[in-house]
């Protein structure tokens, strides 16, 4: 294993500016997501391999001008999602880069033209984000929530000025936004795969699928109203109406582009 490199100002990184939170691009996200994006950065600055040990916690918070709190919230996140790993008693170490779902194998055995994997992957989705809305109800803060409203604007305006890159950015951070404000680090890793999974659609040209657009706006605003209503229940409802007919729509578009229409 590599030792850590020096504190020396040759290698300290530099602060992170607004570590208890910024708004960018007019969403705002958490300060842990951004520290824990600095961390990758400074683990490649550092050329750490996988296993070699990480600067401790303490020496992190030191070198990106932030509290140790949210360094601590930062690695959460990063361990959730495979890319570092904390030994009690030992320290943090740089993981093998294998995420705590598998994508990374999973991606060489998911078929994008294979309508069982696109039914399992709905599957999948349904039982994470039925779950994820449902803890949303009961522990959003204000500015997750202001985040997933921003998500259900932003969708809607891509929608309806015609501009697929923007509703499918309002898309993602939507449900990447409900599945940050379960608080589960490990359910917004699970979103995080599956979703980067069903991207592979794009591969064979199925961007932006069928005519459910519309439809997805105005599931988005009862799922966004059902969370900031506190109602755990009607989230979780209608999240999983949410995914039946995006899964209806795949299904009918995919049978239409592959089969030729043939069900």
């Amino acid at each position: 294993m590599t030792a850590v490199p020096g504190t020396s100002g040759k290698d300290r990184a530099s602060p992170i500016a607004g570590s208890g939170g910024e708004r960018q691009a007019g969403a705002y996200r958490p300060g842990y997501e951004l520290v824990a994006e600095r961390i990758l950065q400074l683990i490649g600055e550092l050329a750490l391999a996988p296993g070699d040990r990480m600067p401790t916690e303490k020496d992190l918070a030191a070198r990106l001008g932030t509290s140790r709190t949210v360094v601590r919230e930062a690695v959460k996140v990063l361990s959730a999602t495979g890319r570092v790993t904390a030994q009690k008693g030992r320290g943090l170490y740089v993981a093998d880069g294998e995420s705590v779902l598998g994508a990374r194998r999973w991606g060489g055995f998911f078929l994008p033209t294979n309508l069982d994997h696109i039914f399992m992957l709905f599957e999948f989705r349904r039982v994470q984000e039925t779950e994820a809305s449902r803890l949303a109800a009961t522990r959003a803060s204000p500015a997750e929530l202001r985040t997933i409203e921003t998500a259900v604007q932003t969708c809607r305006h891509g929608y309806t000025s015609g501009n697929d890159a923007q509703f499918e950015e309002g898309d993602d951070a939507f449900h990447v936004g409900v599945a940050t404000a379960s608080h589960n680090f490990f359910l917004l890793a699970a979103v995080r795969e599956a979703r980067m999974l069903q991207r592979q659609a794009s591969v064979i040209g199925l961007r932006g699928l069928g005519g459910h657009a519309d439809g997805a706006v105005d599931e988005h605003e009862a799922i966004y109203r059902a969370i900031a209503g506190g109602d755990a229940e009607a989230a979780a409802q209608a999240t999983s109406v949410h995914l039946d007919n995006t899964l209806k729509d795949y299904r009918r578009e995919i049978q239409r582009r592959v089969f030729g229409g043939r069900t």
